[in-house]
């Protein structure tokens, strides 16, 4: 059973920066591409990051480039989302994912995940 427990959620001003984290059990990590996605209160899931099983390929979506980092650590099973300059815009529960195929590219569409985490609640005041 695939477990993903992400935490690091919180309220932070315009500008400001948090650091995501997901914590993952349950099978190998090491051997499955990542992601992060996030819903907004009345919106539809999109897509924010994704990572390669090796950690050496990432990809991000266009409205956080430039401000967001996804990275992995292999051996603490854990990726992060490292979020800077955050605007209102940003508000969201973030979600951890974990890829459906071992070895899978790093993916922005979520059918390629096959296992979420419960979601943390990131707030971006004006």
């Amino acid at each position: 059973q695939v477990q993903l427990v992400e935490s690091g959620g919180g309220l932070v001003q315009a500008g400001g920066s948090l650091r995501l984290s997901c914590a993952a059990s349950g099978r190998p990590f090491s051997t499955y591409a990542m992601g992060w996605f996030r819903q907004a209160p009345g919106k539809e899931r999109e897509s924010v990051a994704a990572i390669s099983a090796s950690g050496s390929t990432a990809k991000l979506a266009d409205s956080v480039k430039g401000r967001f980092t996804i990275s992995r650590d292999n051996a603490k099973n854990t990726v992060y989302l490292q979020m800077n300059s955050l605007k209102p815009e940003d508000t969201a529960v973030y979600y951890c994912a974990a890829g459906r195929t071992a070895w899978g590219p790093p993916s922005l569409v979520s059918y390629d995940y096959a296992y979420w985490g419960q979601g943390t609640q990131v707030t971006v005041s004006s």
